[in-house]
């Protein structure tokens, strides 16, 4: 555990010395923690704000389209050389491209990522109310380092993967936060940030360019 970590709970237990044990602390949560919509209307919903965040979103009907539709946003994108990490299933990638795996077994470099043209992943979940897509380093997501130092990320998510809600969400992962310690890592957008004019700058702490395929049940 971190210094300014470890300090900041311990001031958390020494402002709570005085309170007595049998008091009760929990929360009150009266905001929505389930949500209201249609499963469709979920779905719309999450690229509407996706989109509004000014990435780019597709959305594809079935699996099967998967492969052309990665190949066409890498050709739309002019990009060639992208990173897969473990898990990405291979029979979705196009040809015509270079792929450099990233595995446990044999990690790219930070400087080997930043030379290559972006990264392709898929995700855990994505939030529809937030247009919020998040990852959890699992099968075919990768480690933290994959979307934040390449300029491109391709997303892939299922529609059976969004929920409406930012609580329904934190309740998927609460277990395997708790049990497994999952980094977590939450993506609204392509990164972008304000210098002191105001002035929006793109790709600062992550990806400038985020693409976003939606594959439907159809």
């Amino acid at each position: 555990m971190s210094n300014a970590k470890e300090a900041i709970l311990g001031r958390i237990r020494e402002a709570l010395t005085d309170v007595p044990e049998d008091e009760n602390l929990q929360t009150q949560r009266n905001y929505r923690q389930e949500g209201t919509l249609g499963r469709q209307q979920v779905v719309d919903l999450f690229a509407e704000r996706v989109a509004e965040y000014k990435a780019k979103v597709s959305r594809i009907p079935r699996e099967e389209k998967i492969t052309a539709s990665i190949r066409d946003a890498c050709h739309q994108r002019a990009v060639e050389k992208l990173v897969i990490p473990e898990g990405f299933p291979s029979d979705w990638l196009p040809e015509g491209f270079t792929f450099i795996r990233d595995s446990a077994d044999d990690l790219v470099s930070h400087h080997e990522l930043d030379q290559t043209d972006g990264v392709v992943t898929t995700c855990a979940l994505g939030v529809a109310e937030t247009g919020t897509i998040i990852l959890d380093a699992g099968a075919g997501q990768g480690r933290r380092a994959l979307t934040l130092i390449p300029d491109y990320h391709l997303c892939i998510v299922r529609e059976e993967q969004i929920v409406e809600l930012i609580p329904e969400a934190f309740d998927h992962f609460e277990q395997k936060v708790s049990q497994e310690g999952a980094p977590i890592t939450m993506i609204s957008g392509p990164s972008a940030t304000s210098d002191i004019e105001l002035n929006r700058v793109e790709g600062v702490h992550g990806p400038r360019i985020l693409d976003v395929l939606i594959i439907g049940n159809e």
